[in-house]
């Protein structure tokens, strides 16, 4: 009986390709360079669209308008906040080159009057992974992150945000004990987190979600002591390599919160102990 359950959830495990954070992200070419998507409202915190899936959006349309599959580095600057609804995203080409080619987009939704305003805007260069090669020399260590089984879930409590918080149905999250001091009101005031990720419905990582991956994790604001949305104003992502199937660690960190912003520095490392995406961006802290 236990066999067949686990043959039964493994059948309805979600793939890269066919999965909600597929169908949320696509987008729709309507002429050359000029794609339409669809914001959705499952991919919301505390009423805000979340700023991962908007570059991963992007990311999307970026890979198909560009010759090279795979995002490298991305930089992106939130303009105005995105709601749920229709968008517009429009890219241009750069610079393409034989192992990397770099281009641009923005998103676009509409104001009350029917005209368009300017959500995010991204550059970006784009190769291809598999085509790097496996030398490493680095320093860098995974994250001191207790068991899975030993971390913490939205459904370990009551849900400590105000606010819709509909991403994290969408995600699957247990957090390092040490760093959910905020959770209960007793915040360790060192501006850390870390944690266990995946996708809820079991699809794996790959480059394109590793954009949100590293925008996913409750910010760093909480542990030091302030609540409220946290809006990213820039944000750039470094894919470093494919990630293996398997849950995620994530690890981010804040050392400087000074005239209301702050820095957020993530580590993705993945199932076999690589560091396969590194991000930093400066956000706007809550108000206390």
């Amino acid at each position: 009986m236990a066999q067949a359950a686990a043959q039964t959830a493994q059948a309805a495990q979600a793939t890269i390709g066919n999965s909600e954070f597929d169908r949320d992200t696509a987008v729709t070419l309507r002429g050359e360079g000029v794609y339409d998507a669809e914001l959705s409202a499952g991919w919301t915190i505390i009423q805000a669209v979340n700023g991962g899936y908007l570059l991963a959006m992007l990311g999307r349309a970026l890979g198909e308008a560009l010759p090279h599959p795979d995002p490298f580095s991305v930089s992106a600057h939130y303009l105005t906040a995105s709601v749920p609804g229709p968008a517009v995203i429009r890219t241009q080409t750069v610079r393409t080159g034989r192992t990397l080619s770099t281009g641009q987009a923005s998103l676009f939704q509409y104001a009350e009057d029917g005209t368009e305003v300017e959500r995010i805007r991204v550059i970006a260069t784009y190769g291809d992974l598999d085509a790097l090669s496996d030398e490493v020399r680095t320093s860098a260590k995974p994250p001191a992150i207790p068991p899975l089984e030993h971390c913490l879930g939205p459904g370990d409590g009551p849900a400590p945000i105000p606010g819709s918080s509909a991403i994290t149905e969408r995600l699957d999250i247990k957090l390092d004990p040490a760093t959910i001091g905020w959770a209960v009101g007793a915040p360790s005031g060192k501006g850390e987190m870390r944690g266990w990720f995946g996708l809820a419905d079991g699809r794996d990582a790959d480059p394109l979600s590793l954009l949100l991956t590293v925008d996913a994790l409750p910010p760093t604001s909480f542990e030091l002591g302030l609540k409220g949305w946290t809006p990213t104003i820039e944000l750039t992502t470094h894919i470093r390599c494919r990630p293996a199937p398997g849950p995620l660690r994530v690890s981010i960190t804040t050392r400087n919160l000074a005239g209301g912003f702050l820095e957020e520095d993530a580590d993705v490392w993945d199932s076999a102990d690589r560091l396969v995406a590194q991000s930093r961006q400066l956000a706007r802290a809550p108000r206390a």
